[in-house]
């Protein structure tokens, strides 16, 4: 506990005078930094923030220091995450390959596929994005139809993604071929590693509920593969594929503690700003009630987190019990956002024009983006499965 004790206070010492005074304020989502040959910078201190945390390897912490990643361990990366949090460092770079493909690639990929992809992903010079679902084949993944012909040096691969999250912008994408169409559903799956540069990959992006466009369908028309980029062996796909989503959920898992740290006001302050206080409270009983309730389930649920990084310290894998952080944290961020908008009343109402500040139009359209959290990575009644079948070993 010392030596954590010690890092923790090397860690603060280093975030207090590395991270630029305009790296600890509020984080507009659209000032969020994915990487890739197509990034943009509202501001210069984004990319010298992101540089510096790069060359430390803090922007994935936990891999190892030869493929550019700081080699900490679990506790040590989340001792980093909450000091990060505590004095309001933005993440320096987001995205799929931090969060799924990397974690993937260290424990599936070939030393050359590490070396070539994973330390452009700690830089941000790549960016991911994730080609699993098709029009007929969302829950029910295995029934994709995309399909990769192996040819000599090559695969030819035609199909139909969707819901490929910012594909548009992204440089490459990971992606579930069917190899073997007479073999039984979950198997003659192959992963892929596909460049988007590709001129037979079209990404074209779907316009949302909450006005965005972050999600794409993406057709692959004759693109082809080099068989190096096949990760794993031919048709045993679906092994990396589950693998990948528990990565993939872990990382939603996450999503209620970054959710609070995108607000410099905390929840209680937005409350007593719209309602009023007593006494230092919430003026609002029923409101007070739901505020006190969300906080403390956080922190129970952060609790678990760290119990969880000291069984990944131990070497375990993130398993099943990665369903339960995506559908808790799932649930507290949508929460969260249903408090808020409570707490603002009418002017949580608002869509655009005067009357209506920044911050409102903000907590609007994201409780509306806040309800995809319980489809995307799996939908919910999928997590509850999985929770009662692998943990809890519920009978069918």
């Amino acid at each position: 506990m010392a030596a954590l004790d010690a890092f923790r206070s090397e860690t603060r010492a280093w975030l207090e005078a590395n991270c630029p005074p305009a790296m600890r304020t509020l984080m507009p989502e659209e000032e969020q930094v994915a990487g890739g040959k197509k990034a943009t910078w509202a501001r210069p201190e984004q990319k010298q923030w992101l540089e510096r945390m790069a060359a430390k390897g803090w922007t994935a912490p936990t891999w190892p220091r030869q493929y550019g990643g700081g080699g900490l361990s679990p506790e040590e990366a989340l001792v980093l995450e909450e000091e990060m949090q505590s004095l309001g460092c933005r993440p320096p770079l987001r995205g799929m390959g931090l969060t799924m493909l990397g974690p993937v690639l260290l424990e599936y990929g070939t030393e050359e596929q590490r070396r070539a992809h994973l330390p452009r992903i700690v830089t941000g010079e790549i960016r991911w994005c994730q080609g699993y679902s098709e029009p007929e084949a969302g829950s029910d993944l295995a029934s994709l139809r995309t399909r990769a012909v192996l040819q000599g040096d090559h695969f030819l691969v035609n199909g139909h993604k969707i819901w490929t999250s910012n594909a548009h912008l992204s440089d490459w994408i990971f992606c579930l071929v069917r190899t073997d169409p007479a073999a039984k559903k979950h198997e003659g799956i192959s992963f892929l590693l596909i460049d988007m540069d590709d001129p037979g990959v079209r990404p074209r992006p779907i316009r949302l509920i909450s006005g965005k466009s972050v999600f794409c369908e993406t057709f692959l028309e004759n693109v082809r593969v080099p068989k190096e980029n096949l990760v794993g062996q031919l048709n045993k796909g679906w092994t990396i594929a589950k693998r990948l989503l528990e990565h993939e959920r872990k990382g939603i898992g996450g999503i209620g503690a970054r959710a609070q740290a995108r607000f410099e006001t905390p929840m209680q302050d937005v409350a007593k700003h719209y309602v009023g206080e007593v006494d230092g409270r919430i003026a609002d009983p029923a409101l007070r009630a739901q505020v006190a309730g969300w906080q403390m389930k956080n922190h129970a649920f952060q609790l678990t987190r760290r119990r969880a990084a000291e069984a990944a310290e131990a070497g375990a894998p993130p398993g099943p019990l990665s369903a339960m952080f995506k559908y808790y944290a799932t649930e507290l961020n949508k929460d969260r956002y249903e408090a808020l908008l409570a707490a603002e009343g009418v002017q949580g109402l608002g869509w655009e024009g005067e009357g209506f500040t920044d911050d409102e139009l903000r907590i609007t359209r994201e409780w509306l983006r806040s309800k995809a959290n319980s489809i995307e990575g799996g939908t919910s009644e999928i997590q509850l499965n999985i929770i009662a079948k692998r943990v809890l070993a519920l009978p069918d």
